[in-house]
C-alpha cells in the first residue's frame, strides 16, 4: 500500500475507544480522548476516508441466540478446478451456521468458525452441510473449550 495513512497516539485511541463502543457519541469519544468535538470529529472522518474505519456494527451474543457452541472446521479440497472452488465458497458462505469463512494458504485450504446450539446442531450441520459438497477431501472439527483473546 503507498498511501499508507500515518497514525499518531490520539489517532490510535480514538480507534482504541471505538473499538470498545462503536455507539459512543462524539461528544464522550472527545472527552476520551482529550480532545474538544470538533477537531475529534476531524479525525474520526479522516480515519473512515482512509479506510482504516471500515464500518460500524453490532457485535451478536451468539448463547442468547441459542447458537452458543463453536466450532473451528478445517477442511481440504482435492479438487483444483476454479469453477467446483467458487461452488464450494458460494455454498458454504451462504449458510448461517459459518460466521467466518477463510481460504488459506498451504493446508488445509479452509478455515471456518462455526456457531450452533450443541454438539448434536454441529453434527447434522457437518453431515447435511457439508460432507457431501463436491471437491471436499476432509473435515477436521474442532470445539472450541475458551476464548482467550477475541478481537471482530
Amino acid at each position: 500500500m503507498g498511501n499508507e495513512y500515518k497514525l499518531d497516539p490520539i489517532d490510535r485511541e480514538i480507534l482504541f475507544h471505538l473499538r470498545q463502543d462503536g455507539r459512543l457519541t462524539n461528544v464522550e469519544l472527545a472527552k476520551r480522548v482529550g480532545l474538544t468535538p470538533p477537531p475529534c470529529l476531524r479525525r474520526v472522518k479522516r480515519l473512515e476516508e482512509a479506510g482504516i474505519i471500515s464500518g460500524y456494527r453490532a457485535i451478536i451474543n451468539h448463547e442468547a441466540l441459542g447458537s452458543g457452541m463453536e466450532v473451528i472446521v478445517s477442511i481440504e479440497v482435492s479438487i483444483s478446478d476454479l469453477k467446483t472452488l467458487e461452488e464450494l465458497e458460494t455454498t458454504v458462505a451462504a449458510y448461517e451456521e459459518v460466521i467466518e469463512f477463510r481460504r488459506v494458504f498451504g493446508r488445509p485450504d479452509y478455515y471456518l468458525r462455526v456457531m450452533v446450539a450443541d454438539y448434536a446442531a454441529y453434527e447434522a450441520f457437518q453431515t447435511n452441510k457439508i460432507i457431501g459438497i463436491p471437491g471436499i477431501a476432509r473435515v477436521i472439527s474442532q470445539p472450541t473449550m475458551k476464548k482467550i483473546k477475541v478481537i471482530d
